[in-house]
């Protein structure tokens, strides 16, 4: 654990400070997911504490559960009386191949299209697996990516540090800051149980690692305004991400929604975004024009496979990665099994959520003390390397889940009544609270309040 905080402060530059962990045990796995998990959420409650020295003179005590910390990773959300609608589209998984194993991610439906373009249609897995078997795993990745969809061979670590993208990557630092023009902006407006009070954040992530940043900052009271494509839907992850925010929707490709866009950014102190390394560049509004548009913004950004190599533009998610990097290949060793076994939980994206949200922190706290902008860029492969090089965490099995985990608020989501797991994380005097309660997608107009 020390030595995993330790590297993530290194690269945030935060002071190498004891943080205090309760609890015992880790999440089954080859590597010490848990270890991962109190850390990065430890590093984020860091950024805090840090902002209120900064501010106010006072540094807050951080204290991390690490069992609430891995259950966390997994869920955060209990539903009474309803259900959240499945994670994974049908034929999604991993495949044999003639000579491996392959994983196709079909969640999104231009996705599967992708697939079943190169594969012919499928109407479940057991015709999926039939088309998959006759195929190279090579050959079949590549042609699943040329049609736009998603997929990663089963790679091995040693395979993974050899290949192009992996020594790319591995050269990468896991938070990559670049200091912005100077800007006076706004004094902090904030206090020490709403830190962010005043502050706005516009979030164009999707899925799992930027929500999970943008939903730390509205638990210690940023504005969240979440923008999303006007078609774009993620059902299996939306109750557990939208907490504390307000989501619209916008096409930026309409001359109308562009105008809108831009009017939110340039009001926006933060921006996150999770698009491939192009694809802002693509609409119109690179790294330049955005630093145009926002003066003294603080723009963090994360994708999957890194931000140099030939990989840099590839779509990839957390479990794509963890075949590519060798993670679902250590785990089937680990376990003697006779196919992939990825970790327990999607722990790069929630893992690199948290070091975004710190990396944000950290860059608020710089623009607030010498007026000036900035950027950081993470990936979801530099947090696999992180995790892969960490080794394994302890054996001990944590305690199970019970009904004292769960908070006492009853949070009235768009779907019904829900209760949230107690927060993991403890810093003196600032609650993680939220104050708007999950949503749909698209449910609120394009426009601060």
């Amino acid at each position: 654990m020390t030595g995993l905080l330790t590297s993530i402060q290194a690269a945030l530059g935060l002071p190498h400070t004891a943080i205090t962990f309760t609890s015992d045990g880790a999440l089954p796995s080859a590597f010490a997911v848990t270890d991962l998990a109190s850390a990065s959420i430890a590093a984020a409650g860091q950024a805090v504490s840090q902002l209120l020295h900064q501010q106010t003179g006072r540094l807050p005590d951080v204290e991390v559960d690490r069992r609430l910390a891995s259950f966390w990773f997994a869920s955060s959300i209990r539903p009474s009386g309803w259900s959240v609608p499945p994670l994974w589209d049908p034929i999604a998984g991993d495949y044999a191949t003639r000579d491996g194993w392959i994983r196709l991610h079909t969640n999104a439906p231009h996705h599967r299209a992708a697939a079943e373009s190169v594969l012919g249609a499928c109407a479940d897995r057991a015709a999926m697996a039939s088309k998959v078997a006759q195929w190279n795993k090579t050959d079949l990745e590549q042609a699943v990516v040329a049609a736009g969809g998603c997929a990663a061979e089963m790679r091995n670590w040693a395979q993974w540090q050899a290949h192009p993208q992996g020594l790319a990557v591995n050269a990468e630092p896991l938070v990559a800051f670049t200091a912005g023009a100077h800007h006076p902006g706004k004094p902090w407006q904030g206090s020490v149980a709403r830190p962010l009070s005043g502050i706005k954040v516009l979030d164009l992530t999707r899925v799992l690692a930027g929500p999970v940043a943008s939903r730390f900052l509205a638990g210690l009271g940023a504005e969240v305004l979440r923008i999303d494509p006007p078609t774009w839907n993620e059902p299996g992850v939306v109750p557990e991400m939208t907490l504390g925010k307000r989501c619209a929707r916008l096409d930026l490709h309409d001359p109308a929604d562009r105008l809108l866009f831009e009017s939110l950014l340039k009001d926006a102190d933060i921006l996150l975004h999770g698009y491939r390394a192009d694809a802002l560049q693509h609409l119109g509004y690179g790294p330049a024009e955005r630093q145009a548009l926002a003066p003294g913004l603080i723009d963090v950004s994360l994708n999957a496979y890194g931000w140099s190599g030939p990989w840099q533009n590839r779509r990839g998610f957390d479990s794509l990665v963890q075949m590519s990097s060798g993670i679902a290949e250590a785990g089937q060793r680990w376990k003697n099994a006779d196919k992939p076994l990825p970790l327990p939980v999607q722990a790069l994206d929630h893992g690199t959520g948290y070091l975004m949200a710190a990396a944000a922190l950290t860059l608020l706290a710089r623009r607030l003390s010498e007026g000036l902008g900035g950027s950081a860029r993470l990936s979801l492969a530099r947090t696999a390397k992180l995790l892969v090089e960490h080794g394994a965490g302890p054996e001990a099995a944590l305690r199970a889940e019970d009904e004292n985990d769960q908070g006492l608020v009853v949070e009235q989501t768009a779907w019904g009544p829900a209760h949230r797991l107690q927060v993991p994380l403890k810093i003196t005097g600032t609650p993680l609270q939220w104050t708007i309660p999950a949503g749909e997608l698209g449910a609120h107009r394009a426009q601060w309040w």
